[in-house]
């Protein structure tokens, strides 16, 4: 095992050095020139202001201008020093900087093994801004920050690891977008032609297939609300979560925000508002003039917790006389046919809220029940693959925040592995 020494960064190898940011780069702090040289039409450099620009590795233009005061080069490393202060960014083009960022220009190291460590200390740089209104960090701190520094030759091995690990995260990231993308297309495609390519007729939830029928939601299922349990009832340690509207967020079960907790004896308390796999649960409750309600949630299988719902959050029973398919009518329930309607029937004026027997009144298309379940089998395998592929991701993700916390200090060397570097 190699030797460590103590540092004011703590422990790092021997062989390595630690040097202030000053030392080992240029810091430009960037300056907000007149808003008249402003455009949005790609007239002169790419101009970012802040962290509301960056995405997960590069910068995303949405405005240009024509007279910078400051300038990145490519390859420098961004990093926001006012308002988040510590997130980073890499700067893919010679581009304008205002206040709101830095450029930190890399002279005789390698600059994505400081980018990686930068990303690394990012929590610890942001303890070092300074406001009361909004948090900020000056140049003199910027200089201040300390680096270890391994040989050039292990810096650029150290950044070609974490640099595969972050191409295998774009990938499965480019992954999910294009199936959340397939699916869109396929969902406007399969709720307006069809499967079978049939002519189309026009009703009041615009065009279907000429054998599909449209039929109020009344006929095809019912809604069973929550109920209203007491606050002082609350506990904090417990297998029974209450589901709120907060919960189904954006349509996924999210039980990480804002979780509230009941009795495990709710569950035999109030059976009638136990929640059980493959439930169909809808919000009713947001705010006028958002789509911050309507979410529809296919409740998953979830190991280990009972769920119970909520007021203001309903259960959608299928009526079982019909041939309806649980998935088809799921994925319906997502579509602008049903959405553009259901909204328009809320009532209030700053919090929206539906009602039962408006969401009744609204109408469904309801092929025959083969149709229905094919639909439903292509929508599902497609969630599926989103699913699985999030899994991996953040796995990938797990890894490289292990990966760079170990790399960049040593306690993993790959001085003495080969690789294939380019350039």
């Amino acid at each position: 095992m190699d030797p460590f020494k103590q540092t004011d960064i703590g422990l790092i190898p021997e062989d390595w050095g630690l040097n202030k940011l000053s030392e080992t780069s240029e810091i430009i702090m960037g300056q907000s020139p007149p808003s008249s040289t402003y455009n949005s039409n790609g007239n002169g450099l790419p101009f970012y202001q802040g962290k509301t620009d960056f995405g997960s590795i590069y910068p995303k233009p949405r405005i240009w201008c024509t007279s910078p005061s400051k300038i990145a080069e490519k390859n420098d490393i961004l990093i926001s020093v006012r308002a988040p202060v510590g997130p980073t960014n890499l700067s893919f083009e010679k581009s304008g900087i205002g206040r709101g960022l830095s450029a930190i220009r890399v002279k005789q190291n390698d600059y994505l093994y400081l980018y990686y460590y930068l990303k690394k200390i990012e929590n610890e740089i942001e303890k070092l801004g300074t406001g009361s209104t909004f948090k900020a960090i000056n140049k003199s701190q910027l200089h201040n920050i300390k680096i270890p520094l391994p040989p050039l030759s292990e810096q650029k091995k150290i950044a070609y690891v974490l640099s595969k690990i972050q191409q295998a995260i774009e990938k499965q990231e480019q992954i999910i977008k294009t199936t959340q993308e397939l699916k869109k297309a396929l969902m406007q495609k399969l709720f307006t032609e069809g499967l079978y390519g049939e002519p189309q007729k026009h009703t009041e939830i615009g065009p279907i297939p000429e054998s599909w029928e449209v039929v109020p939601f009344e006929r095809v299922a019912k809604l069973q609300g929550g109920y209203g349990f007491r606050s002082t009832d609350k506990v904090i340690v417990s297998n029974t979560q209450l589901i709120r509207m907060g919960n189904l967020y954006q349509n996924l079960l999210q039980l990480d925000r804002s979780p509230v907790f009941y009795p495990n004896s709710f569950t035999e308390e109030y059976p009638a508002y136990v929640l059980y796999e493959n439930d169909l649960i809808i919000s009713l409750t947001g705010t006028m003039g958002k789509e911050d309600y309507g979410f529809v949630v296919k409740v998953p299988k979830i190991l280990n917790r009972k769920l119970l719902l909520n007021q203001r959050v309903a259960r959608i029973l299928l009526n079982e006389k019909l041939q309806l398919d649980l998935d088809y009518f799921y994925y319906f329930l997502l579509t602008r046919k049903f959405l553009d309607k259901l909204y328009r029937t809320a009532k209030g004026t700053k919090q929206a809220n539906l009602s039962v027997k408006e969401i009744y009144n609204l109408k469904v298309a309801y092929p025959a029940k083969s149709e229905q379940v094919k639909i439903g089998k292509l929508l599902t395998t497609l969630d599926k693959k989103i699913k699985s592929t999030s899994e991996i991701l953040v796995q990938y993700k797990h890894f490289l925040t292990s990966a760079l916390n170990k790399l960049v200090t040593g306690q993993i060397r790959v001085k003495d592995i080969e690789f294939k570097l380019a350039g």
